[in-house]
């Protein structure tokens, strides 16, 4: 049995899913694919879990989908067929997800920052989207990544396939952060340690509305008030008015 590529760890309510995969650069393997949509949910289904992290060895974030696998496949054995999912794991996770960049991405791996609900890179950190260059189309990862760019941003990029730098990647809007490289650490752990103060409904209630268009103030003051008399609710309320941690935050 080929060795594990994906590894996953849970400490303190933070399950930190790895990718291990640094001699082919954390490219979208078949045995990576499924290892990274177990793991998934598993974290996904674990109540003691609060937050993911994914994470990477190696000096490549991901390098997208496996070419080596690609070649001479029909478009009905591509793996790509199988990456929406994963993608959606991600997005619709209702547990926030953080995406942590020592090193570059490409191309599905850019479309998995995306839909990561945070996302911190070294600012060595490299990315492109070089579909194109290869005579293929990032349509899969559109589906994450569009939301997310300014939009002349989006057309350079994706027509050009074009590598750019973590700065640039904060500034139209892909990373939410771009630290040196011996503050890439802290910097994910001060997110995961804002995001663990969230009650655990409320965060997956606020990641559904953000996926959604703006609501209309009578459906949205329904949420609300259903929220402030809700168990988890009450409890924050009460937890503010004592001056203590809600019940919620893992010890």
């Amino acid at each position: 049995m080929a060795d594990e590529l994906v590894h996953i760890v849970v400490a303190r309510g933070i399950a930190t899913i790895t990718l291990d995969s640094p001699h082919n650069r954390n490219a979208l393997s078949r045995q990576l694919r499924g290892e990274l949509r177990n793991h998934l949910t598993d974290a996904i289904d674990d109540d003691a879990v609060r937050v993911i992290v994914l994470d990477h060895t190696g000096p490549v974030f991901c390098a997208g989908m496996d070419l080596k696998e690609a070649g001479g496949a029909s478009s009905g054995d591509q793996g790509v067929n199988e990456f929406p999912e994963i993608l959606d794991l991600i997005r619709t996770s209702p547990k926030p997800v953080v995406a942590k960049l020592a090193g570059p991405a490409r191309a599905g791996g850019v479309g998995i920052v995306a839909a990561a609900d945070i996302a911190v890179a070294s600012e060595t950190a490299t990315f492109a989207f070089t579909e194109v260059r290869i005579g293929v189309v990032p349509a899969v990862i559109s589906v994450t990544v569009l939301p997310r760019l300014l939009p002349r941003a989006a057309h350079e990029l994706f027509l050009t396939g074009e590598t750019f730098g973590a700065t640039r990647a904060a500034a139209i809007g892909l990373i939410n952060s771009a630290v040196p490289a011996d503050q890439l650490d802290e910097e994910v752990e001060r997110y995961a340690g804002m995001l663990i103060k969230g009650g655990p409904v409320a965060l997956a209630a606020t990641k559904a509305l953000l996926r959604e268009p703006a609501g209309d103030f009578a459906s949205m003051l329904k949420l609300s008030a259903e929220f402030f008399a809700s168990e988890e609710g009450q409890e924050g309320i009460a937890a503010f008015a004592q001056k203590r941690q809600p019940s919620w935050i893992p010890e």
